[in-house]
């Protein structure tokens, strides 16, 4: 039974999840940030969002090391990072959207400048700049898009019936994609999509006519289903985007205590 497969499937993926995350993503954690003068360094990344990213949370981008990308379920997280020095920095920060990976330890997050920039109090963002390297706090939060639904891009190598290839954007809340399955509209008969790397998911084993997909999230302490009911349109084609008609307002709870409740202060 194709449901009860799944659910398994999501059981397990979880606990792996769980069971190999080194930190708490709602904690407050201490780190160190560095930039990129690039933005475009960061598009062109490990979640494969390419020049779309420099349109996400107004180009404020980060590059997060293994246990944030989490092999690329961390891709579009939110995170809000301020830095500790006092004389340049504010005690808000800023919020930026993973959108890379980030292979050098020696800093949990490297963000764009306008990101780096934004940590900094009113006419210092030059300042900040100069230091190169900050101590930060920073903690998960919720991503928020107004007024706009998760979206489908379909990826270039496409091609019917042969290949599908999907890349999801704007995911709201504070949640991660462990699961896709696609099926034509109106037919139960549900297809697993394989997750290729980074915001990418695909399948070999493509339906006909138009399509719909039930997506697989982290949510509570547990897995749920959302349901995207008419997403591709049965002559949809590759590089457009398609609007999903859903967006995602959970928060996924990871039971990390003493933590969950830490607040900002």
């Amino acid at each position: 039974d194709i449901s009860n497969s799944m659910a398994f499937f999501v059981c397990f993926f979880l606990f792996f999840l769980i069971s190999t995350s080194t930190a708490c993503d709602r904690c407050v954690h201490k780190a160190k940030v560095a930039y990129f003068s690039k933005a475009s360094a960061l598009s062109s990344g490990a979640c494969g969002y390419g020049s779309l990213a420099l349109g996400f949370n107004s180009g404020h981008l980060a590059a997060g090391v293994a246990s944030l990308y989490k092999d690329g379920a961390g891709c579009g997280a939110c995170f809000q990072v301020r830095c500790k020095n006092t004389s340049h920095c504010t005690k808000e920060g800023t919020i930026v959207t993973v959108t890379d990976l980030n292979r050098n330890n020696q800093t949990d997050f490297v963000v764009s400048s306008r990101a780096f920039m934004a940590m900094a109090q009113k006419g210092m963002g030059q300042d900040i700049l100069k230091l190169g390297i900050v101590d930060v706090e920073y903690k998960r939060v919720p991503c928020q898009y107004k007024n706009q639904n998760l979206a489908v891009r379909v990826e270039e190598p496409s091609q019917k019936p042969n290949y599908l290839a999907v890349k999801f954007l704007y995911q709201g809340s504070q949640t991660e994609i462990v699961g896709v399955d696609v099926a034509q509209v109106g037919s139960s008969n549900w297809g697993f999509m394989s997750h290729n790397y980074g915001a990418v998911w695909d399948t070999s084993r493509v339906p006909s006519g138009a399509l719909q997909f039930r997506i697989v999230i982290t949510a509570g302490y547990d897995g749920k289903y959302i349901w995207a009911q008419h997403v591709l349109p049965a002559d949809w084609k590759s590089g457009v985007i398609y609007d999903s008609g859903v967006q995602f307002t959970d928060i996924a709870q990871e039971g990390c205590s003493p933590c969950d409740d830490e607040a900002w202060k």
